[in-house]
């Protein structure tokens, strides 16, 4: 663990803030900074209190975690507005749910002539413990997000209003998907602290991921 480079990920979180913005709010040198984020030197504790209060996280966070879980695969860390849509989904329970959901998606939209189409999905918490225990089972939810005004016939149509999310991009996320897309996540929830976000849970998807060769992640927020 690293407390110069957790500080340096808590700066970057917080909309890039410079080492002069931080050392202005600290009423200390720039060099103070720097040595800090070089671990040539700690601050005192007025100081590391300050910190925790400017980025929202503990002294446990600062001197006892590894904070930064980011690998060269993300980039385009972002608060976005997604625009509402309409979805049709399917939840599949099994040892491979994931597969299994997002295909029967691809199916329904080849079915309907879709071009290009839109899935997304998200983990589908609702197991027994015995699902969990003894079979390893896991849930999962696949989504088509459906072309405007289209449709269709015997599927139970939902919709979601445009809201905002915190975002991520992964390039490459299956090279190492578990430990890729939970740091992901991991980083998302950071950036939402740092930043005062809080997470959504009701009335919206509460966080998804984009299918493909690439993926984003978002997390629901206010």
């Amino acid at each position: 663990m690293s407390f110069g480079k957790n500080l340096q990920y808590l700066r970057q979180l917080s909309k890039n803030m410079t080492q002069e913005a931080l050392a202005e709010k600290l009423n200390v040198s720039r060099q103070t900074i720097s040595k800090w984020e070089m671990d040539a030197a700690n601050p005192e504790m007025d100081k590391a209190l300050e910190i925790c209060r400017i980025f929202n996280c503990s002294l446990d966070n600062l001197f006892r975690e590894e904070m930064d879980e980011r690998s060269d695969e993300y980039s385009n860390l972002r608060v976005e507005e997604v625009a509402g849509f309409c979805y049709i989904e399917h939840t599949v329970i099994s040892t491979d749910p994931e597969s299994d959901a997002i295909s029967r998606m691809y199916k329904i939209a080849k079915e309907n002539g879709f071009e290009n189409p839109r899935v997304i999905g998200w983990d589908f918490p609702n197991l027994s413990q015995e699902q969990v225990n003894v079979f390893n089972m896991h849930g999962y939810t696949a989504a088509l997000i459906l072309p405007k005004g289209l449709k269709l016939e015997g599927m139970n149509v939902k919709e979601q209003s445009a809201h905002k999310y915190v975002a991520i991009h992964i390039d490459r996320p299956f090279d190492n998907p578990f430990v890729t897309i939970p740091g992901a996540y991991h980083t998302l929830f950071d950036f939402m602290r740092t930043n005062g976000l809080e997470r959504v849970d009701n009335g919206v998807i509460p966080c998804f991921e984009t299918d493909g060769e690439s993926m984003d992640v978002y997390i629901a927020c206010k």
